[in-house]
């Protein structure tokens, strides 16, 4: 359902599909956050609820299993912003990666310097596996 209101008096359209702004021309409106109703510039809810890697423990594991015998180093049990976790231990280790349900895998056997990475950030690391 596409809803339209437009504001003639200040020159202002809206194009609204279930309750998101998608469009608008108003040149003063800024999206703000739906718990604490601060812009998103200054909302505080996302900085109280990011934990750091220090307060987590990462599993670290070698396999080889499902990928014609290549090496991946398999990271797992970490949770906020992994995404830019992965992109710095590829970059660290020199070689391609990806994130897979929730685990990062980096291409090769890395698990010595990926730990000492993640040691570096704090975070606990168990090896898991031979």
């Amino acid at each position: 359902m596409i809803r339209v209101s437009i504001n003639l008096a200040l020159l202002k359209c809206r194009f609204v599909i279930m309750n998101n702004i998608v469009f608008s021309t108003d040149p003063d409106w800024e999206k703000k956050c739906e718990t604490c109703g601060n812009l998103f510039a200054e909302c505080v809810c996302n900085k109280l609820n990011t934990k750091t890697f220090k307060d987590q423990t990462a599993f670290i594991k070698r396999d080889r299993k499902g990928r014609g015998g290549k090496t991946v180093s398999i990271i797992t049990n970490l949770s906020g912003d992994i995404k830019s976790l992965q992109k710095e231990l590829q970059k660290k280790c020199a070689s391609g990666g990806a994130l897979k349900n929730g685990a990062i895998e980096i291409q090769g056997d890395h698990l010595s310097k990926i730990k000492n990475i993640l040691q570096e950030k704090g975070c606990i690391v168990k090896q898991v596996g031979g």
